[in-house]
């Protein structure tokens, strides 16, 4: 019994002999691998050692090397996994001449999968085209790609039956100082040698082109991605249709056009299908849909589609799981309100009437005009059990709350009812709410309390939205029990009473809090929030009644806010210097409208807004003020004292606005002032400037609005001033858009078992933005908030109610664009130019209360947009200009105070003419006039 044990033994041994030998390293291949990590040396930027196993020592065995797998029985080289190699070009995405040799693949005469992903490579180099393998994975060659909210994920493979392949794929060559470069993908018309091809991942590169009219010759292809490319044009639909074995098609996030090809509804096999991210555009045939009724998975969202789409076509499909059909709704939200809208998709689930074979786990219908005629929330909801996503938001539905959908579905993780008509009572189920982590129904109509218990209902809630509703009464303290919560946003609503001191304690994954326009009040810092939480990004308290100081205490782990707005409350005390220096990550810090005193920090900075107007604050250190990043600085309102800095203007390079208005400054007006190279708003009125205005404000090539106002300004008026562009922000850059960041939220993955590793990710990216920029000017005898849009197409130019001397330069008539035009209350004399004509979009001007003499030029009846003209207390003569065009709706107080003008309106006729008009009338006590007409102009502001 013992001998044919120990022969056993010795043929295993001699097996295993055999097989060790014939697995040896071919040399060839291995001195192929020596060359090649010898170029990614040179050609990349991996910071780790590269490949330390890749050595030359002929005992080393590179079968055995990282990233190397061998075929078990020839030894040759059959897989090569070289992702991520180039780190730094993969995420940054800046080296134009990072292309690979195709002569280094030339010794891998097996090579079956090779995976180059991550790494920034922008084509082939060589003259001639490599033996590629079976699976070539360059997946997301230019970084993380994220798109409409969703995150890319890996889409590489690995198959057995793919081992036994010989796939050749022909590339496009152009010749770059005379090398080649591949820069897109094409395919043979001999494509023989891809019939076996089960599966073809070429996803996340940047081809370009059209798709091959050959690809119904690889007969066994089951999946095929090209997604995430530059490939256009419409589908070859006549050979797609020949696969007939296809089980997966992913073409999203490329250029295809056209109609959806009626040829697909062939692939009578196909179980996922997205086209997602294209520009597909026509009716979505119903009956393409309707044929394919083996789809799981179908995803036609963010094309052009129009027309009518009847949810009826999904009757017979009972193996249907997930269904994304989310509408190109392109919509612009102003402040609270949603503006502008435009979408000609439509769903309809109702008509004709059907009842629904699958039990889907995600539903996302957005954007969809969803039951246009009846305004009613589907169905066939009511017939589902497993749902994990529902996301139909945007789709004017009425009705009250569908907790029916919660408790029947007790696996929902997301709801989103966001900006629909729902209204009446909030409720949520008891239980059935513990694997809810997304809930949002903001910009609808429910009103009443929010139920006490609510954060013991859903205590794993992770993002809740309320927003844009009409709550009220107390916020419960069972929200502190949310512990999870990362965004919670409760603005504009009727909430009052105290902030719960458990939400501010409890709740230390905040990273969004929005409690704005409410009726919170008490001194919420002084309760649990005696920092900030070092999670928190985004806090706006805005529009509440809420008082105290802010929190003394410095954070230990430090703050990193990106955007503060607590305006318009009752806050008061210092702004804490650590407060101040904590803001040097954020972009946007609004704190005005409240009670601050004391000194502006040396600490306080921000890279986009700060908004400190309207406060109590005394003392701008010149010294320590740093306006190197900030665009929009406001400082409206205080009680600062002084000169303007001057060293501190000297490196404001991207200074945008500058308001100071409403303070106790005085001196100059620092040249530096001048060289701001991107100053579009300045505002200094209400001050104690004094001195000549100086020239160097003619350097400001782009200011579009300057008010100098009610200051004691001397001398002349520049003549340089028609250097001045006074442009729209159209012609500028839109430097006064409201300032954002985009937050990326909790990753939710409802698994989905496919060829191609696709689960359904809803990875959410959500745009936070501040408040629009926005500003006060007098035009057209009011005071007007301009802000947004409306603020980029305004112009004007304020030098009234100061001491300005001489003529009218009629340079200023070059000045086309301008808008506004005030130099009114001042002691100018001489004529009106008759450059003034040719301010053709001028709608507004004030000359009055100066010492202007001679006649009105006629030719300013040619002003089409003047809605106001004012010329009252001169000195000025002779006939007004006729009353035609805007100067036919000028009344008499227009003229009122120049005695020697006549004709209509006024009552004085032209038919006698005095021969040398008396000087101007003058008040008896000029300075009691000025200081009545401050007071005036301060009410208006």
């Amino acid at each position: 019994m013992e001998w044919p044990l120990v022969r056993s033994l010795l043929w295993v041994l001699v097996i295993f002999a055999h097989i060790h030998e014939l697995r040896a390293c071919i040399e060839e291949e291995r001195m192929g691998l020596l060359e090649l990590k010898a170029y990614l040396k040179s050609n990349t930027n991996y910071t780790e050692p590269l490949l330390p196993s890749w050595v030359y020592d002929l005992k080393s065995e590179c079968c055995n090397w990282e990233r190397v797998k061998c075929n078990d029985t020839t030894g040759y080289v059959i897989k090569l996994w070289l992702s991520n190699i180039n780190h730094e070009t993969y995420i940054y995405a800046d080296n134009e001449n990072w292309f690979l040799k195709e002569s280094l693949l030339q010794p891998f005469k097996e090579l079956r999968i090779l995976d180059l992903s991550r790494n920034g490579i922008r084509g082939w180099q060589g003259n001639k085209v490599p033996a590629l393998p079976v699976v070539v994975v360059l997946w997301d060659l230019y970084g993380v790609h994220q798109t409409f909210g969703v995150k890319a994920g890996y889409r590489g493979f690995y198959s057995s039956k793919l081992a036994e392949l010989n796939p050749k794929l022909v590339h496009s060559w152009h010749n770059k100082g005379g090398t080649v470069f591949q820069t897109s993908f094409l395919w043979l018309s001999n494509m023989t040698n891809f019939r076996s091809l089960e599966i073809l991942d070429m996803s996340g590169n940047t081809f370009t082109g059209i798709l091959s009219p050959y690809i119904g010759t690889l007969s066994s292809l089951k999946a095929i991605s090209l997604s995430q490319n530059k490939l256009h044009g419409n589908l070859h639909a006549k050979d797609l249709g020949m696969l007939k074995k296809l089980e997966e098609l992913d073409l999203s996030e490329n250029h295809f056009e056209w109609i959806l090809p009626p040829c697909l509804s062939r692939l009578t096999s196909l179980r996922l299908l997205d086209l997602s991210k294209n520009q597909f555009s026509g009716n979505l045939s119903s009956s393409v849909i309707a044929n394919l009724t083996s789809l799981e998975y179908i995803d036609l969202s963010y094309n052009r589609f129009g027309g009518l789409f009847s949810f009826s076509s999904f009757a017979n499909h009972s193996k249907l799981r997930v269904i994304r059909l989310k509408g190109e709704n392109y919509r612009i939200e102003d402040g609270n309100k949603i503006v502008n809208e435009s979408n000609t998709f439509e769903i309809e689930t109702e008509n004709p009437s059907w009842e629904p074979s699958f039990q889907l786990k995600v539903l996302v219908l957005p954007d969809c005009d969803l039951n246009k005629l009846s305004s009613n929330i589907p169905k066939f909801l009511f017939y589902q059990q497993e749902l994990e996503l529902v996301d139909i938001s945007h789709n004017r539905l009425k009705g009250s709350f569908p907790v029916w959908l919660i408790e029947n579905n007790t696996r929902l993780q997301l709801l989103n009812l966001r900006d629909n008509y729902f209204g009446g009572q909030f409720h949520l189920p008891i239980d059935h709410c513990s694997n809810l982590s997304w809930l949002d129904f903001s910009y609808n109509n429910f009103h009443g309390q929010l139920q006490e218990n609510i954060g013991k209902m859903i205590p794993n809630l992770q993002y809740l939205n309320i927003s844009q509703n009409h709550f009220e009464g107390f916020l419960p303290s069972s929200i502190g029990d949310m512990s999870n919560l990362e965004k919670l946003d409760l603005s504009n609503n009727n909430f009052s009473g105290e902030v719960p001191m458990k939400l501010v304690a409890n709740c230390t994954s905040l990273v969004v809090l929005k409690l704005s326009y409410n009726k919170f009040h008490g001194e919420i810092f002084s309760k649990g929030f005696r920092y900030f939480n070092s999670s928190l990004r985004i806090l706006e308290l805005k529009n509440n009644q809420l008082t105290g100081t802010l929190p003394t205490m410095v954070p230990a782990t430090g703050s990193r806010l990106g955007l503060l707005d607590i305006s318009h409350n009752g806050f008061s005390g210092l702004i804490p210097r650590w407060l101040a220096g904590n803001l040097r990550y954020a972009w946007s810090a609004d704190m005005s409208n409240n009670f601050f005193e004391g000194p502006i920090p040396c600490e306080m900075h921000a890279f986009i807004l700060i908004d400190l107007s309207h406060n109590l604050l005394s003392e701008w250190s010149p010294s320590c003020v740093d306006l190197y990043t900030i665009q929009h600085l406001f400082l409206q309102g205080n009680k600062l004292t002084g000169s303007l800095p001057k060293l501190s203007f000297n490196f404001s390079f991207h200074l945008v606005t500058l308001d100071i208005r409403d303070n106790k400054l005085s001196g100059r007006i620092p040249n530096a002032v001048g060289v701001l190279p991107n100053l579009r708003i300045l505002l200094l009125s209400g001050n104690n400037f004094s001195g000549m205005i100086p020239n160097k404000l003619c350097w400001l090539k782009n200011i579009a609005i300057m008010d100098l106002s009610r200051n004691n300004f001397s001398g002349t008026i520049p003549h340089c001033f028609h250097d001045l562009k006074f442009e729209k922000i159209d012609a500028f850059d839109g430097l006064t858009e409201p300032n954002s960041t985009f937050l990326e939220f909790r990753d939710i993955i409802v698994p989905y078992q496919s060829i191609l590793k696709r689960n359904f990710e809803n990875f959410e990216v959500e745009r936070e933005v501040a408040a629009e920029i926005g500003i006060e000017f007098e035009m057209k005898y009011r005071s007007y908030f301009y802000k947004g849009g409306i603020l980029d197409l305004m112009s004007g130019l304020d030098l009234s109610v100061n001491k300005l001397t001489g003529g009218i330069p009629p340079e200023l008539g070059q000045l086309s664009p301008i808008l506004a035009l005030n130099l009114s209350y001042n002691e100018l004399t001489g004529s009106i130019p008759n450059t003034f004509s040719k301010l053709t979009q001028l709608e507004s001007l004030d000359l009055s209360h100066n010492n202007l003499s001679g006649e009105i030029p006629s030719t300013l009846i040619d002003l089409h947009f003047l809605a106001v003209f004012n010329v009252a207390y001169n000195n000025l003569s002779s006939k007004v200009p006729d009353m035609k065009g805007q100067f036919g709706t000028f009344e008499n107080s227009s003229y009122e105070g120049n005695p020697f003008l006549c004709g209509p309106p006024l009552e004085k006729s032209c038919t006698r003419v005095d021969k040398s008009p008396p000087s101007p009338i003058k008040s008896s006590n000029a300075s009691h006039e000025k200081c009545f007409v401050l007071k005036q102009l301060e009410g208006s502001f």
